[in-house]
């Protein structure tokens, strides 16, 4: 008797998979994420990091040196702190910065590298911002009517504040 159980479970078919449901899934998934990939945008800054690897570097003529500090901002040379802009209501004074840049591109108009170095309990929004004002400052007329954007230091390093 057990031979012949044995022989009939062999003879029935397997059950059929019903895949609507998943089939419903995925015609309301595809489209959403088709449509959600339309809005998402990327944005890559390229930057200048230095490494730790290689030799001596060679001592640039001039270089331009933004200090993100808690207190304000520093513009340095390389060697020593040329200009501080402390904070005006608790908020960097990005347009006092960007003037200060203007009268270094109009000193300098072929230099395109800068470093920004922040202390490390400063706000990466702040870096941000910084970094958009070395980058480039927009010009106005005495009355007040923008007249454009002017490339100032698009080549940008970052570093960690001494």
């Amino acid at each position: 008797m057990a031979r012949r159980r044995h022989y009939r479970s062999r003879t029935k078919e397997a059950p059929q998979l019903d895949i609507t449901t998943f089939l419903n899934l995925m015609v309301v998934l595809v489209p959403f994420l088709l449509i959600s990939a339309v809005f998402s945008r990327v944005t890559i800054m390229e930057l200048s990091v230095p490494t730790a690897a290689g030799g001596p570097a060679a001592k640039p003529d001039f270089a331009i040196e933004v200090i993100v500090r808690d207190s304000g901002l520093q513009l340095a040379n390389g060697a020593t702190v040329t200009a501080e802009i402390p904070k005006k209501d608790d908020r960097y004074d990005l347009a006092g910065l960007s003037e200060m840049l203007l009268a270094l591109k109009k000193d300098y108009p072929q230099k395109e590298d800068a470093t920004v170095l922040m202390e490390p309990d400063i706000e990466y929004d702040h870096l941000i911002q910084v970094m958009d004002t070395v980058r480039g400052a927009e010009v106005r007329e005495k009355d007040g009517e923008e007249v454009g954007k002017v490339v100032l230091f698009p080549n940008i390093s970052i570093g960690d504040a001494p």
